[in-house]
């Protein structure tokens, strides 16, 4: 059961429109946004994951964008358990000692295991909407969002038809054992992978270890350095890099188009 708390009908001067929702999810009711392109429908989905500040109104204009190119975005908060979390400046989450711990408390309760069932939810509700076309839907991450992004990939191979991370951390951790990496033989998507500039969370050798196994399991991908630092396409990341994000827009309307049924 989906509670819808106000009304598509009447879209925000400007802006494409949005429908708040509740998700039933594995620990309570997550609360997410939905946005739609104009028009009547149906149209193929994405289901966008934040990065490390999790849902806030950057990303919700961030699915706006998206949405407006014809496809139904879904933003989840992530943070659901969370509660009520208040939300973070961008310019200091990672500078001050206690947003940076608030900010590493809620990370930590991303387990694998829980973004393997949290992103069922989330794809269930979107492939239920009648605005949705299609048995399977596109995904995009950024930062700790981009890990969750190939998780959901290989979690749910069925359901997920292409699948993108854009400045994503730990992607190929070769001694992790949840590293996303290790599930690339479960990976039916098309998947992209677009690498910041000097990103200890994600190297040249990550890169070179996803590739190697993406390769060997038979996926279809592309994994290409961004000249641009880590956070570039977020525009509320003091690293953000309009020309950098500019083509990371290119890269997912290339992507979806190619493989989301329209």
């Amino acid at each position: 059961m989906v509670n819808q708390r106000n009304d598509p009908s009447s879209p925000r001067e400007g802006r494409v429109p949005r429908i708040d929702v509740e998700i039933p999810a594995p620990d309570g009711r997550c609360p997410a946004t939905l946005h739609l392109p104009d028009g009547d429908g149906p149209w193929p989905a994405v289901l966008m994951f934040p990065d490390a500040g999790g849902a806030r109104e950057t990303f919700r204009e961030m699915a706006d964008r998206l949405a407006a190119t014809g496809y139904a975005t879904l933003l989840p908060d992530v943070y659901y358990r969370a509660g009520d979390w208040a939300p973070f400046d961008m310019a200091t989450a990672f500078s001050d000692p206690g947003e940076q711990a608030r900010l590493g408390e809620l990370m930590g309760g991303l387990t694998r295991e829980r973004i393997v069932a949290d992103s069922g939810a989330f794809l269930e509700f979107l492939l239920l909407r009648p605005e949705v076309t299609g048995a399977a839907v596109g995904t995009t991450g950024y930062c700790m969002g981009g890990r969750m992004s190939l998780i959901a990939a290989a979690a749910h191979p069925d359901r997920i038809a292409a699948a993108a991370s854009f400045h994503g951390g730990r992607l190929a951790v070769a001694d992790d054992p949840e590293s996303p990496h290790r599930a690339a033989d479960r990976i039916r998507a098309t998947v992209y992978v677009a690498v910041a500039v000097d990103d200890g969370s994600f190297t040249e050798e990550q890169a070179e270890l996803l590739g190697k196994a993406l390769s060997a399991a038979g996926v279809e991908h592309v994994i290409e350095f961004y000249p641009a630092h880590h956070g570039f396409a977020v525009p509320d990341n003091p690293t953000y890099d309009p020309d950098a994000a500019a083509r990371h827009r290119a890269a997912l309307e290339e992507l979806y188009r190619a493989h989301l049924p329209g």
